[in-house]
């Protein structure tokens, strides 16, 4: 109950609880569309999907002050690289909800003159920028993090080791790729909130990849890879240490 009114007490996180209700409803109907008996329970989860849309749309009005204070906090970064991915992906975001904005703003006929199909297009290759961003930011996070770790004298030792109990082996590309996979896994392993991160990025990122057709799917996959990362962005939020920053 804690749980759940630390969560429902911030917009972000009513956000969370719907977007997963949304992707929940989502796998549940690819789930279940070969099924004939179970078409009542499918329009009322088709019901369900399209409120969780909707509400969700409203909750995110005032999201664009947030990103812009995103971008504020974001050039105060000592960091160059890292500061010039957050702003960039703060500016992306923002471009983002004010066209999801618009389209709430048609959908509830404040505004019929802009064409749905179009700006629906632009708020997906927006997020799917702002997506893309995050991730070469994971990336360049984990690429330091690895470097680091690769002056370790434990790590050191441990790749040694493992050389040396398969000599037969240790050829270069062999021991290049052991090499970096030993790091890959050290460096993930000591940075909780990195993984997470990561792994939230590309189950999002088969979202709009799906909708902008650079990568079909079904909407089994995309409702899976949904709720997956709703559920990463619910547990960053109850665990504050869990999430990357800045």
């Amino acid at each position: 109950m804690e749980a759940f009114l630390k969560l429902s007490s911030q917009s972000r996180g009513r956000d969370r609880m719907l977007r997963t209700t949304q992707y929940a409803c989502t796998l549940l109907k690819y789930l279940l569309q070969n099924n004939s008996t179970q078409k009542e329970l499918l329009k009322k989860l088709h019901n369900l999907e399209s409120n969780m849309s909707t509400g969700r749309k409203l909750f995110r009005l005032g999201n664009m002050v947030d990103s812009i204070g995103g971008v504020q906090k974001a050039l105060q970064l000592p960091n160059p690289e890292v500061r010039l991915l957050l702003v960039a992906s703060c500016l992306v975001r923002t471009l983002y909800i004010i066209c999801d904005n618009l389209l709430w703003a048609r959908s509830i006929r404040v505004i019929n003159s802009i064409n749905k199909e179009k700006w629906s297009l632009l708020a997906t290759q927006f997020y799917f920028i702002s997506l893309i961003m995050g991730l070469v930011r994971d990336i360049y996070e984990l690429y330091q993090a690895m470097k680091q770790d690769a002056r370790g004298q434990q790590l050191q030792k441990k790749i040694g080791q493992h050389i040396s109990e398969g000599p037969d082996v240790a050829c270069v590309g062999v021991f290049r790729l052991e090499h970096f996979l030993i790091l890959l896994y050290h460096s993930l392993k000591k940075n909780p909130p990195l993984l997470l991160d990561s792994v939230k990025n590309v189950c999002d990122l088969f979202i709009p990849m799906d909708r902008l057709g650079i990568y079909k799917t079904n909407s089994g996959v995309v409702g899976m890879c949904g709720l997956a990362s709703s559920l990463f962005g619910i547990l960053t939020m109850l665990k504050p240490s869990l999430r990357l920053s800045p």
